[in-house]
C-alpha cells in the first residue's frame, strides 16, 4: 500500500543581488540545487531533465527515500524558470517555477513548488505520515531558501 501526500508551497521574497545574477543562478539548475538541503545526487538525464535523490530520512527500520525528476525550461525575457514531472521516474511528481522581477532595490523572486510523494506504507498511517513527510518538505524548502538569500547577499 502506499500513502500519497500532497505539497503545495509558494514563498516571495527580494534580496539585495542584481536580476542577472539572481537569474543565472536559478535557471542553472545544478548551481540552483548545490544550495538545497539534503540532496544525495541530481542526474542530468539530457534534454533539460533532471533527477533528484534526495537523502534517506527515518531511521534504520523505517526509511523514505524520496526520487522524481522534472524538465526545466528557462525564459530569461520573463523572468522565468519552470520545471514539470516526468512520469515514470521515481516516487514522487514535482513541478514548479522561479518568476524574477527587478524591484526597486535588488531582485524580488516568486517560488512555487507542488506535487505529490508516494511513501510505501499502509493507507492507515496517512494520518501520521503526511504531516511529517510534508513538515520535512516545508523545512528542506525553507532552508534552501534561506541559503539563496545568503548568497545574494540578503532579503532587501
Amino acid at each position: 500500500m502506499t500513502v500519497t501526500v500532497e505539497i503545495d508551497l509558494g514563498y516571495e521574497f527580494t534580496v539585495k543581488a542584481p536580476l542577472a545574477e539572481v537569474f543565472d543562478l536559478v535557471s542553472d539548475v545544478p548551481t540552483s540545487v548545490s544550495h538545497f538541503p539534503k540532496v544525495h545526487k541530481l542526474s542530468d538525464l539530457g534534454e533539460g531533465v533532471y533527477r533528484w535523490e534526495m537523502e534517506k530520512v527515518g531511521t534504520a527500520q523505517v526509511n523514505i527515500q524520496t526520487i522524481y525528476a522534472s524538465k526545466y525550461v528557462s525564459d530569461r525575457k520573463k523572468g522565468t524558470v519552470v520545471w514539470t514531472p516526468v512520469k515514470g521516474e521515481g516516487n514522487a511528481q514535482v513541478g514548479g517555477s522561479w518568476k524574477v522581477s527587478a524591484a526597486k532595490k535588488g531582485t524580488k523572486l516568486e517560488f512555487k513548488v507542488s506535487g505529490t510523494v508516494d511513501v510505501p506504507l499502509p493507507g492507515l498511517m496517512r494520518v501520521v505520515v503526511a504531516p511529517v513527510v510534508s513538515g520535512e518538505f516545508e523545512k528542506l524548502v525553507e532552508k534552501y531558501i534561506d541559503n539563496l538569500i545568503q548568497k545574494f547577499g540578503g532579503e532587501v
